[in-house]
């Protein structure tokens, strides 16, 4: 029986290859989901093409497992995982790097753990569909037990925290290091819980390491670069056009982030591009056919990936197997402010945990507008006030939330006494979601106004975000940066796995 189940989950993985496909670079500046979801869904075919050559204890036992996270069980109507790719200096079962692969990754003798990549991947419990939320690792969070920080440094702080105070109890290293991890993965948990209001489900963890070996087991990864680069600090030298990494050189492709045009986001783009590269390399019939890339796959696996003990693998992968690429969803949470800074002076991407709430929410199913998703709403902005500049304040905030905006710019209507929204119905969905993200706006209905079409219109009396007052703190409950610099990145169009071609990247 469950050979005959092996077997039909390698036909339809044979399959998938001309669905899988590579991402697409943006073509304006915003925020772009990272390469998680793929990295799942390589795991995912690593496992399975493993059936074919381990047993399946046999696997599953060389893989970490770790328990007692505060994890979910599903109870929503999905399966919700973290999966998250951490700046370790150890390997999945913390022992020690050599020099040699430290060298090779770059990674230097400093202690620190950060989750550089953090995307949360949302399955329906039909298995037909999927959708990966990439959160950028500069993201400035509520994180619990310590305070506002960096979301990325939430596993690595509190591991600290937590190893200093066991270590000051007498407690054992060895032990300080497994307690102080755990309470490291527990954090991360809960701050991606409590930014996405999603209830995390099931942990995955993938090492620096894990890049480098997963890509030499499968022969290399094709990528393509816009322009050629060289940026010593994470090792990336290459020339323009399309070309086949090894693992090393795939580690620098998807860690550069200086010399890059946006920085961080570009290399998330570039991550994605990556790991859609490495699924389609994993599901070709060479690798599927070549027992040695196997073993060797298996073997990266073993030592590379950490997945929590509550997780049935099996189970996992009979839910999937209607899933195609072309199911599978890339967005990002929108954000408030590209370049943020606190108060002392620290560079942070800063979000609306509110905002951020409402579009989860309406990826996943739950939104209270309707059904509206902020990115599905294009809002024109005009200024009918005396204060200069307030649309476009206006339209930065809203962008925030993760609307997009048209045009914006003085008002040459009728004059108005009081802001509103106007749309072709007071019933129109898209208005009243921008209505209700700019403090509760009345809609009003004008004739000839296209169906779908949003105009928001700001009188003298607007105090709402973007306005002076709205202003006074940011959403995260810190005094925000003045919104003349503010650069809010709306969520890039919905991607899928279906389009095939390597794209070229920053």
């Amino acid at each position: 029986m469950r050979e005959k189940f092996l077997q039909g989950v390698a036909e339809r993985i044979r399959a998938l290859p001309q669905k899988l496909s590579y991402a697409r670079p943006a073509r304006s500046p915003r925020a772009h989901p990272g390469r998680v979801l793929v990295a799942a869904l390589a795991a995912l075919v690593f496992i399975v093409t493993g059936f074919g050559w381990h047993s399946i204890d046999g696997l599953i036992s060389g893989i970490e497992r770790i328990g007692d996270l505060g994890l979910g069980g599903g109870s929503d109507g999905a399966t919700d995982i973290l999966m998250v790719g951490i700046d370790s200096r150890t390997d999945a079962h913390g022992n020690p790097l050599s020099k040699t692969e430290r060298a090779m990754l770059h990674a230097g003798d400093e202690v620190g753990t950060n989750t550089d990549t953090i995307i949360l991947i949302r399955i329906p419990n039909n298995g037909r569909s999927a959708t990966a939320i990439s959160i950028p690792r500069d993201s400035y969070v509520n994180i619990p037990g310590i305070g506002m920080g960096k979301i990325n440094s939430a596993y690595g702080s509190t591991k600290e925290l937590a190893r200093q105070k066991l270590a000051a109890k007498g407690v054992s290293d060895a032990e300080a290091d497994k307690e102080s991890t755990k309470a490291g993965r527990e954090a991360l948990i809960k701050t991606v819980a409590g930014l996405t209001g999603i209830t995390v489900d099931h942990y995955a963890e993938v090492g620096l390491l894990g890049f480098v070996l997963l890509t030499d087991a499968v022969g290399g990864v094709q990528v393509c670069l816009n322009n050629a680069v060289d940026e010593p600090m994470s090792g990336a030298d290459f020339s323009a056009g399309v070309q086949r990494l090894n693992g090393a050189q795939a580690l620098s492709f998807v860690r550069q982030r200086h010399d890059l045009p946006r920085g961080d986001l570009d290399r998330i783009v570039r991550q994605q591009a990556y790991m859609a590269s490495l699924v389609h390399q994993a599901l070709s019939a060479k690798i599927l056919a070549n027992p040695s890339k196997l073993d060797a796959l298996s073997k990266a696996m073993g030592r590379t990936i950490v997945l929590d003990d509550k997780w049935d693998v099996l189970d996992f992968l009979k839910q999937l197997q209607d899933l195609s690429g072309g199911q599978v969803r890339f967005e990002t949470i929108p954000v408030a402010d590209l370049n943020g800074t606190t108060d002392n002076g620290e560079s942070v991407v800063r979000v609306d945990s509110s905002a951020v709430h409402t579009y989860v929410a309406s990826l996943v199913g739950r939104s209270g507008s309707g059904g509206v998703t902020p990115s599905q709403v294009t809002a024109d902005v005009y200024n009918a006030s005396d204060t200069s500049g307030l649309a476009g304040q206006v339209a930065q905030a809203l962008a925030g939330k993760g609307f997009r905006t048209g045009t914006v710019d003085n008002w040459s209507g009728a004059p108005v006494s009081t802001s509103r929204v106007l749309a072709a119905s007071t019933s129109d969905p898209k208005a009243e979601a921008v209505a209700k993200a700019l403090g509760g706006l009345p809609v009003r209905a004008v004739p000839g106004t296209p169906e779908g079409a949003v105009r928001v219109v700001l009188a003298g009396d607007y105090s709402g975000p973007g306005s002076a007052a709205g202003e006074l703190f940011d959403m995260s409950g810190s005094s925000s940066s003045s919104s003349s610099t503010a650069t809010p990145v709306p969520p890039a169009a919905p991607i899928d796995a279906g389009q095939n071609g390597p794209k070229c990247v920053n």
